[in-house]
């Protein structure tokens, strides 16, 4: 039975986190997860670009999106830019299957690393505050998913 809310992308529902292995293609350019695609996109020049795109791991992918130089108007388009990547990477026949089985379950992407854009921080100190971003975008996805099957 699917759950009313899954609040963790861990476990059995690793697959919705940006960190998990999925190799899709964005512009004709492979990456091996969204966080590499999303963090590759922030970037300024093809350099940063490519070192990103390039890290040995999604974390280091991570890491490297915070040093990079920000492409032009990168705040008013990352939420786009992220609903790429999840549209690239759901548009993997069993990642697609996956996220479908999710059913009508809230999607909450809680973390406890201060995160309240993306996902909801359950440290004591912000008490599951946020704005979930990433995980009304996967539901938007799923949605969007579900509209194309009927």
């Amino acid at each position: 039975m699917t759950p009313v809310e899954i609040t963790s992308f861990r476990g059995d529902y690793f697959f919705l986190s940006n960190f998990s292995p999925a190799t899709f293609s964005v512009d004709g350019l492979a990456f091996p997860t969204t966080e590499h695609a999303y963090q590759a996109f922030k970037a300024a020049t093809r350099e940063g670009f490519e070192m990103i795109r390039n890290a040995p791991t999604a974390r280091d992918a991570k890491h490297f999106g915070k040093d990079v130089q920000l492409r032009l108007g990168w705040e008013q388009t990352k939420e786009t830019v992220m609903l790429l990547c999840l549209r690239a990477k759901f548009g993997i026949p069993e990642l697609r299957a996956k996220l479908l089985a999710t059913g009508n379950a809230k999607l909450v992407e809680g973390n406890t690393w201060h995160d309240r854009y993306w996902g909801k921080c359950g440290c004591q100190q912000h008490k599951g505050a946020g704005y979930n971003r990433l995980g009304e975008l996967l539901m938007q996805v799923r949605a969007e998913l579900r509209a194309e099957t009927r």
